[in-house]
């Protein structure tokens, strides 16, 4: 039997606020099932693919992508070469970022070398 979970449980386990879940399913990323009551049901496959969505939300893929690939996940195997294109696209945009962000650490340690130069000076000349 699959084990299922209420959108309390599931956004307990992914720390995503139940109207960020609902807002989700309004938007296509999410499709729970639903139970007698209408009440939403959550499976494991769900609470992977809420994983899937915050890792690339972590990576700073915009929704409108994530949303696109939600899509052409629904499409099936076929779509996989797209998909790889949007994670590509992505791993570019992060690899531009780490580059940026290495400037910046590079830019730091220039200057604290700097300064420790000018302290080592200022001790040698006392």
């Amino acid at each position: 039997m699959t084990k299922t979970y209420k959108i309390s449980e599931i956004s307990n386990m992914t720390r995503l606020s139940i109207p960020t879940l609902r807002y989700y399913e309004k938007l296509g990323l999410l499709n729970p099932k639903r139970s007698s009551n209408n009440y939403r049901i959550f499976t494991d496959k769900d609470l992977g693919w809420i994983e899937f969505i915050n890792r690339a939300k972590a990576t700073g893929m915009p929704l409108s992508k994530i949303i696109e690939y939600s899509s052409l996940r629904e499409q099936g195997n076929e779509t996989i070469k797209e998909r790889i294109d949007i994670l590509e696209q992505q791993e570019r945009i992060l690899y531009a970022e780490q580059q940026k962000i290495q400037a910046h650490i590079d830019f730091l340690q220039n200057k604290k070398q700097h300064y420790a130069k000018l302290i080592a000076k200022y001790k040698n000349h006392k």
